[in-house]
């Protein structure tokens, strides 16, 4: 029985050193603006103007109305236009997967420049950002995205890698999860045209 209790703490010692790991990363973002939205906890710096990011978004009333959202109520709403228009691209998303979350809670955190994305990007895979504008870390369950790159394609992509990631138990092979997200962001820029 003595036995059993210590191969129990060590195993409790383990997960909470692994945990602390994962979850005790200071990303920065520790001071920075909070916006919630029905799926997104946005994290944003103070200089960052969200009203210009959710124009950069591109959401019309007709993608209101494809993702089932009176475009009359979205408007006069006194929710942000960023958060209106992450949950109206979220369900835009998911329609287009065919994988409808809902219960779902992400976060997406908006760096202030590219610089401060590959600073992160590094630090959570211990590798360059090679040419990247954005990226989603699964264990964070969160989107990172640079300021200067917050479009409705670029968003999308990162936005579809959480959706898979979340509605498979068992996660799909890296590629097909890049199929599937480029296949997303391809339909954003067709619709867009």
């Amino acid at each position: 029985m003595p036995r059993l209790k210590f191969f129990s703490s060590v195993i409790i010692l383990f997960f909470f050193i692994a945990l602390g790991k994962v979850y005790g990363y200071d990303d920065g973002f520790g001071q920075a603006k909070k916006l919630k939205t029905k799926q997104f906890t946005v994290y944003y710096s103070p200089q960052v103007d969200i009203s210009v990011l959710a124009k950069k978004l591109k959401i019309s009333s007709s993608d209101r109305s494809l993702a089932g959202i009176d475009p009359k109520l979205s408007a006069s709403s006194s929710q942000p236009e960023l958060a209106d228009a992450l949950d109206v691209l979220f369900l835009s998303i998911s329609n287009i997967l065919d994988m409808n979350l809902y219960s779902f809670q992400g976060a997406i955190k908006i760096c202030r420049d590219i610089n401060q994305l590959a600073d992160i990007y590094t630090n959570v895979f211990g590798s360059s950002l090679g040419g990247r504008y954005s990226f989603y870390a699964s264990d964070l369950d969160t989107i990172y995205i640079s300021q200067e790159h917050f479009q409705r394609e670029v968003l999308g992509h990162e936005i579809a890698h959480a959706i898979i990631s979340h509605h498979f138990v068992v996660q799909p092979p890296v590629k097909a999860s890049e199929v599937l997200s480029g296949y997303v962001e391809y339909q954003l820029r067709k619709n867009e045209d």
